[in-house]
């Protein structure tokens, strides 16, 4: 029995997820399209946003060298997905097979429902990729070089230089689009690579350090066209070392290193899951007489000076409140009660350090 592609795009993920969590090695080894009509009737075509990037067990090796070992995920619809890791873990390869430019020693991997390895000219037209070394032909100008490109992507003529001036536009770019690539600089060569990879307006887009070599003001250009991507059609994922980035654009974030993706979650999920319950910072007015009321029964004080102390709570939507009613009844002005930042670099280090 054979099921149509949205309905395996749609469930996949579901199913990839539940083998997970009994911690069964590899989905690939099951029927997915039994489990498929099991969970099915559960589902519409408007529950959910389609998966439009699937990996099931994906791992390259080059001889005697793993680079990537068996990852398995989903990037759906309307997501941005941040790959982080550091140099060597196996990112570039991963969106490289992705990309249908290297195929897989094991595994297998969908984009918009079309196999990696028996699609891979069909994944090619899917796709838009940023690589760390995009090789622009330095010789050509601007708008003759996208022309080149948009041609090969099958955009007739009036469609490719609408679409290049557009895009031009957008990055700030229109003005150079007469100049020779080799006269750009690197923020504009960098930009120039991107508007290449959205030239053909794919569903999937593939970006490895997408603000690289760009000064603040292209960067923020970048971020932006970034989010205004993000549709309910588009799955982007994102490659990059740049830590507050990820953390601004990404629903959710891998990090992955030494071939395996060892965490995954949302930026907030990970947070929790590595480095605990969130820190709370409390400050009163500490000019008037007065004494804190008992709190031990409420919280664990972690650290306390002069007017402020900081806990932590795994329920803050309850504790907190009744941590102010007590200090007011008590007559204790309460000037901020705020969660301490913690960043996802913390959450990096944490987990490429460990052992």
């Amino acid at each position: 029995m054979h099921l149509p592609a949205w309905a395996t795009a749609r469930v996949r993920p579901y199913i990839l997820r539940r083998y997970s969590e009994i911690n069964l090695c590899c989905a690939s080894q099951y029927s997915i399209e039994t489990e498929v009509w099991q969970v099915r009737g559960a589902l519409s075509e408007h529950d959910t946003p389609a998966a439009m990037i699937i990996a099931e067990g994906l791992t390259k090796r080059f001889k005697d060298f793993t680079a990537v070992d068996r990852v398995t995920f989903s990037v759906s619809a309307g997501e941005i997905w941040a790959l982080l890791g550091p140099n060597g873990a196996g990112k570039t390869t991963t969106v490289r097979m992705l990309a249908s430019i290297l195929a897989p020693t094991e595994g297998r991997a969908w984009v918009v429902g079309h196999d990696v390895v028996a699609d891979a000219q069909e994944v090619r037209r899917q796709v838009g990729i940023l690589t760390e070394l995009p090789g622009l032909y330095l010789r050509m100008k601007g708008l003759e070089y996208l022309d080149f490109f948009g041609e090969l992507y099958g955009l007739p003529v009036k469609h490719r230089r609408q679409r290049s001036e557009e895009l031009l536009e957008r990055f700030g770019m229109l003005e150079a689009a007469q100049q020779r690539l080799a006269e750009y600089s690197k923020g504009m060569r960098q930009k120039m690579a991107l508007i290449r990879a959205l030239l053909h307006d794919p569903p999937v887009l593939l970006l490895d350090e997408p603000t690289s070599a760009m000064d603040p003001h292209s960067a923020k250009q970048v971020r932006d066209c970034i989010r205004d991507l993000r549709s309910e059609r588009r799955a982007i994922i994102i490659c990059t070392h740049n830590l507050p980035e990820a953390e601004s654009l990404a629903d959710r974030i891998a990090i992955i290193r030494r071939g395996q993706i060892i965490a995954l979650g949302t930026p907030a999920e990970l947070k929790t899951r590595l480095l605990g319950p969130p820190l709370m910072e409390l400050r009163w007015r500490a000019d008037r007489d007065g004494h804190l009321p008992a709190l031990d029964d409420l919280i664990v004080v972690e650290d306390w000076g002069e007017g402020w102390l900081r806990y932590r709570t795994t329920e803050p939507e309850t504790v907190n409140p009744r941590l102010v009613h007590r200090l007011d009844e008590a007559e204790i002005e309460v000037i901020t009660l705020s969660e301490v930042p913690r960043s996802l670099e913390d959450v990096y280090l944490r987990v490429v350090e460990e052992e």
